[in-house]
Order: C-alpha cells, then structure tokens, then sequence
C-alpha cells in the first residue's frame, strides 16, 4: 500500500482544514477536546450538534467508498488527513464514531439494500447513534458465550424479542439503537445459533439502561437490560451467521480509528512530558528513558497502523494493534501521576471535606487507563488469539 502524499491530499487537507477553521466556533469551540475516553459525560448536547453539522457538509462516512447516502468520498490517505486536521484542531470527541466506523461497514459488507437504506442515511446526517451489544457478565473476552436470546414473535411481523444483559456498552445512554449479538438458534452453543439484530433503544419498559460508575468517578460504561425488546425482522447477514459478522465488526476497530487514536495518544505524551520538564521529572535519566521509550513505542504503532491498512485477511493484526496501544496508554497513565511526584496523589488544593472529590486530567487518565488492558479483548485473550490463530500453536484447554 502506498502512503505517501499524493497532491490530491493537500488540497483536501486544505479543504479539510479550512472547514475545521470555520465551523469550530461557539459552543463547538467550547466543546473542542471533550469527550474521550472517561469523559464521555462532556458536553454530550453539544457534540451531538456537532455531529449533524458534520453531517450537513458531509464529513462522515468518507470511509465507506459510497456517495449514495450523502456522504462524501476520500482514498485512505485522504481518510489519514481528515484524521490528522480533526485531531490537530482538538475538535469535540466524536459520538457517532460507532455508528459511522462499525455499524456502517458492516451494513455496506454484509446487510441487505433495505437495511443500508433506512440506517446509513441518518447515520450520515449524524442524527442517530448507535451502541455495541456484545459483551455480557459471563461473555466479555470470551464473547462466543452469549446467551442473551432472542425469539420470533408471529405476532409482530416476525420480528424478534430480545431477552437478556449486556455489559460495557458505550454510549449507550445516548445511542437511538443498539446492534446486538443474541442467540436465535434454540439450544446452539459457541459460534453456533448466533445473529446480528438491530434493536431501537427507545423501548421503556423493554429497554433498561444502567451506568456503571467508575473508580474515575464517570460513567462512560453502562449494563443494558432486554425484557423482550423489539428487533427488526431482518438479522444482518442472515440468521445464525451473526459470528461471522460480529468478527468482521470487531475488525474494523483496528482501522484508520486506530491512527486517529494515536493522535490523542501523542497529545497526551506531550502533556506528560511537559509536565515532567516543568516539576525537574525529566531530569532524572531513568523517568527521562522512559519518556523516550513511550514516544518510539508510539512512532511503532503508527508504523504498524499504516501497514495493517494496507493488508487484508491476516487474523492476528486486531490482537496486535490491540496488545500494543492497551500497554502503552496504561503506562502512560502511569507516568502522567509519577512525574508529578507527591502532587500526582492528592486532590486540588482548593478541596474542602463534603465536597465532590475532583480528579485533574492525569489522574483521570491514570485511572481510566488501567482498564485498557482488559475492555475489548483482555491482553490474555489478544494473545491467546495469535498463538492459535497466527502461529498455529495447540488450543488453550477450557
């Protein structure tokens, strides 16, 4: 794959750039960096304003290789130098990310015309997001356990009724619909018996969304309740082939959202390193390697990201990129306390008994990050999946 700049990608950074300039105003300016990971309460009224004005000019969905839901269109390298701009800009954390990253391609891949006709669109405008409903309190890494099911109702057009719980879910306070991998095959077990249904988050009664209060202090993570909620008739890819789908999904993370991932990581460093220089941290030889170390390591992600682009089929690249950025972001975490010395450990000076115990924006990352290396795919399961899949080494016994 060539990445090198073509002259068609400057104009579009231009392009690019300049639309940035001109729409990051008012309270889009005062959203700007809000929203990433353990933040996700940040101005969510604003950023979802945000996303229809994104929509209205046709920045999202320039991935999908289609322009037939008002979208426009861009090679991988223009997708690169959207990123890029976005990131530089600190425009607002995208809340539409998983239905334009995820969902999308997996409707242009494996959903009927009907299915991309009535989701993409509104997805485009920015106006309906959407939710993962994958893990489950006993099938997170392991997500061949689920056992949420569903089962046709006759009685409503053969749609199907959702029962069970889902964990983890993202956004989900938020999202208009959630796609969800149940169980339609009665008595299936594993990859067996299972489907990708579509399912409507406004169904009171049916739909229950609980957060889950991290040790942060945020939520960003929610339980999600199914009491016989709706479904649309139509499984994506066909019923029993939701496996199938779910992995090609799961795929997709690993993307170009991956090199606009990393942008924030260098952001981030660059705050920790600053702050290392400011309080004498840097001085000392061992933190200073240290420093240094978490910049190449980066350098290698972005490298990897750029090569895993370029590339189809290899089952062992998600796990990669997967186990690489979840142990740099938490040993970022780390260093952003530690070069702080004993200020890192202690609340604002301002902080009164009875209040609200306020985390500044290191020890939100620090805490945040410890879970990195366990929420989509623990670095156990990363690796059990390139042993066996990669270098053909004997099945962990269950």
């Amino acid at each position: 794959m060539d990445f090198a700049p073509h002259p068609q990608d400057a104009v579009f950074r231009q392009e690019a750039r300049a639309w940035l300039a001109a729409h990051l105003v008012g309270d889009f300016a005062a959203a700007a960096a809000t929203g990433g990971p353990g933040s996700e309460h940040e101005c969510v009224d604003d950023r979802r304003a945000w996303e229809r004005e994104l929509g209205r000019d046709g920045w999202i969905g320039i991935g999908w290789d289609s322009a037939a839901y008002g979208n426009r269109t861009a090679t991988l390298t223009q997708q690169i130098v959207w990123a890029e701009e976005y990131a530089r800009l600190r425009a607002p954390a995208r809340v539409g990310h998983i239905g334009e990253n995820l969902l999308a391609p997996t409707l242009l891949a494996h959903g009927s015309r009907e299915q991309r006709d009535r989701h993409l669109p509104p997805v485009a405008r920015g106006e309906t997001l959407w939710c993962q409903g994958y893990s489950e309190p006993d099938a997170g890494s392991d997500l061949a356990a689920v056992r949420t099911a569903a089962v046709r109702d006759p009685g409503a057009g053969g749609a199907y009724r959702v029962t069970g719980q889902k964990i983890w879910t993202s956004l989900a306070r938020d999202a208009d619909w959630c796609f969800v991998l149940a169980r339609t095959g009665r008595g299936s077990r594993r990859h067996h018996g299972l489907s990708f249904l579509l399912v409507p988050m406004d169904q009171p009664g049916r739909v229950e969304v609980r957060p889950i209060r991290q040790m942060s202090g945020t939520s960003e993570f929610n339980e999600v309740f199914f009491d016989g909620a709706h479904a649309e008739p139509e499984p994506v890819g066909g019923e029993g082939e939701g496996w199938a789908v779910a992995m090609d999904l799961l795929a997709l993370e690993r993307g170009v959202s991956t090199l606009v991932q990393q942008i924030g990581f260098a952001a981030e460093l660059d705050r920790v390193v600053r702050a290392a220089v400011s309080t004498g941290a840097a001085a000392d030889p061992v933190l200073r390697a240290r420093l240094v170390g978490q910049w190449a390591e980066l350098r290698t992600m972005r490298w990897n990201a750029l090569h895993t682009l370029g590339t189809t089929g290899d089952p062992g690249a998600p796990s990669v990129a997967k186990l690489l950025w979840g142990g740099w972001h938490r040993r970022l975490g780390e260093l952003a306390v530690e070069v702080r010395g004993a200020a890192g450990a202690v609340g604002p000076q301002d902080w009164s008994p009875g209040e609200p115990y306020v985390l500044d924006e290191a020890q939100r990352l620090f805490l945040f990050t410890r879970s990195d290396t366990i929420y989509g795919g623990s670095d156990e399961i990363q690796r059990n999946i390139i042993a066996e899949r990669v270098l053909g080494l004997p099945r962990e016994p269950r």
